[in-house]
């Protein structure tokens, strides 16, 4: 009944985007005598507003089609290199360049598509080749598919990287990765790296780069993690899981569906969110269309929203949140235990944001005390200071301060 009443909604409210959009179009039309009445722009704006937040969404494009290297763009094309059922790595490859060290970024599958790093491949793209994992909306993975867990997940992780290494891109082989885990996949990324380090794996990545992610949520824990340790698995299991209703491929799938998720998000900074939208409309009611459309991308990626599995979901509220399991080196991957102090030669940076409000300052640093094999030399942490959650991966504060850290421990590590 949950997914059947959200469609009922959000096809209502597509009709009244539309009607309200069509609304601000015409009384900013020169030619309609009422847009030069008082309180005309002033309704525009308003309806302007209305419309961009209440309108339908799918999945993003990037739209990185050029990046810059020593001073002359060059094409970059996206090109998937591996398809699955539930996500496929994708590379952006840059024409006419070779060689550069190898770059796997994983998304977290968190509600939110893999272009919410657009600005951290962005960034990436004139100092890497770049891949990265784009997880599909479960909502569109029929049943015949199967489960998708967190030992799938790790699963994934493990293949991509074993993919890129071997050179099935094309690409020159032999060359290890690097990888870098945006929040959520930090616990299984770090998972990956335990396994194929005890199997001396030829793949595995030369670099770990752990950004703003639940390792330890013990902590400095946040209101996410308080959440997810004050209710029992039943609770969640019961209130959050919902069933994809026939409209879509999915149909049948138990799922934790995107549009919670994102009210969760939006609930937590709700003030800020509104204050964003009235900037918005101050600035339309000004004509300062530049300053309402920065607002409007921020949004249209924030609000586009998949879904996951709810074996996935469940799992990881279990392992990862209430049972801490990673860090207390209890973590069970397909009835093997995921050893961190089998990690001897992968160097790992922990990269955390001072007013992170999803994850706590020493939830990602935990990485490092975890690996007791690591040599110290293979370790580094960095704490940016100012950067909220988002701000560690996108925006000046990581393109100017955290990726030249990164960059730099590629190039040790090289």
């Amino acid at each position: 009944m949950l997914y059947n009443a959200y469609e009922i909604q959000k096809s209502m409210l597509a009709g009244a985007s539309a009607m309200a959009d069509f609304g601000a179009g015409w009384l900013n039309n020169p030619t309609n005598p009422f847009s030069y009445m008082g309180g005309g722009t002033v309704m525009a704006s308003a309806l302007e507003v209305f419309a961009h937040a209440a309108a339908p969404r799918g999945k993003p494009a990037f739209g990185l089609d050029s990046t810059t290297i020593d001073g002359r763009d060059v094409p970059v094309v996206e090109e998937i290199v591996l398809r699955k059922p539930f996500g496929q790595l994708k590379r952006f490859k840059r024409e006419g360049v070779t060689g550069g060290p190898k770059l796997l970024i994983v998304a977290p599958m968190s509600g939110h598509y893999a272009t919410l790093l657009r600005g951290t491949v962005e960034r990436m793209l004139p100092v890497a080749d770049v891949y990265i994992t784009d997880w599909r909306d479960a909502k569109l993975v029929p049943l015949s598919d199967g489960k998708f867990d967190l030992d799938d997940y790790v699963d994934y992780v493990i293949e991509f990287l074993d993919v890129i290494g071997k050179g099935g891109d094309g690409d020159a082989k032999g060359q290890r990765p690097n990888m870098l885990a945006v929040c959520q996949p930090s616990v299984p990324c770090y998972a990956a790296i335990c396994l194929m380090s005890a199997d001396k794996h030829p793949n595995r990545p030369k670099t770990l780069t752990l950004m703003g992610g639940p390792v330890d949520t013990r902590e400095a824990p946040t209101a996410v993690n308080t959440l997810a340790t004050e209710r029992p698995h039943s609770w969640f299991s019961q209130n959050v899981i919902a069933t994809i209703p026939a409209s879509y491929p999915g149909a049948g799938r138990r799922v934790y569906p995107g549009f919670l998720q994102l009210a969760g998000f939006m609930s937590m900074n709700l003030g800020n969110h509104m204050m964003s939208h009235y900037e918005m409309f101050k600035h339309l009611v000004q004509g300062d269309g530049d300053s309402a459309d920065m607002s409007k991308d921020f949004y249209e990626e924030y609000r586009s929203v998949c879904d996951m599995t709810a074996e996935f979901y469940l799992q990881t509220i279990d392992v990862v949140f209430q049972d801490h399991a990673l860090p207390k080196g209890e973590m069970m991957h397909r009835g093997r235990r995921v050893d961190p102090a089998a990690i001897t030669d992968i160097a790992i940076l922990a990269i955390e944001g001072e007013k992170d409000d999803i994850s706590g300052l020493g939830q990602t640093q935990a990485a490092l005390t975890i690996a007791t094999k690591l040599p110290a030399a293979k370790k580094k942490y960095y704490m940016a200071e100012g950067a909220g959650h988002y701000g560690i991966f996108n925006g000046s504060k990581w393109r100017d301060r955290i990726a030249p850290v990164l960059e730099k421990w590629m190039e040790t590590n090289a």
